[in-house]
């Protein structure tokens, strides 16, 4: 069942190979396309016309507005300490924990295989660069790249005047 029933798809959206993905208590708007190998987790949502490609994680917590393109291989955190087991070697549950909201705005482009730390914002129209980690909110139109990420332009100074955000 790798699509569960729960799954709120909006209308058009594409699930390219619904065999190969792992989607549960999320929405995906209007004509979102969707490739092999992601899973989107409970309580995530993903806006329209946004194109999620393979082998990406979008995790609980993760809130994904219209327009935004992610690359393959990128991750998404939701926990900023993370661990297997409590203080007194006790598996945690989710009632040991507390998701760690993240927002990616409209318009942005993340690249392929970059790492978006909890609790981030990134602004509408940014660019995030193939391989950056995340780990700071990203200002609207910035172009960031690296580990951690760093602001290294503006979308701004290079977008053609038919894909103006502004």
């Amino acid at each position: 069942m790798p699509i569960a029933p729960d799954v709120s798809l909006g209308e058009n959206a594409v699930v390219f190979q619904p065999d190969l993905v792992n989607l549960y208590g999320c929405s995906i708007g209007a004509d979102t396309k969707i490739g092999a190998f992601v899973e989107i987790q409970k309580n995530a949502a993903v806006g329209a016309r946004c194109k999620i490609s393979s082998h990406t994680f979008i995790c609980e917590g993760v809130t994904i507005e219209d327009e935004v393109f992610v690359g393959h291989g990128v991750m998404f955190t939701n926990d900023l300490y993370p661990r297997a087991v409590n203080a007194d070697g006790s598996l945690q549950t989710e009632a040991d924990w507390r998701v760690i909201a993240t927002r990616v705005r409209r318009g942005v482009s993340i690249g392929s295989n970059a790492t978006i730390i909890a609790g981030v914002t990134i602004g509408e129209a940014a660019l995030i660069g193939a391989g950056a980690v995340v780990t700071a909110d990203v200002a609207d139109y910035a172009i960031v790249a690296g580990v951690p990420a760093r602001v290294i332009g503006d979308v701004r100074n290079r977008l053609k005047p038919s894909l103006d955000f502004a």
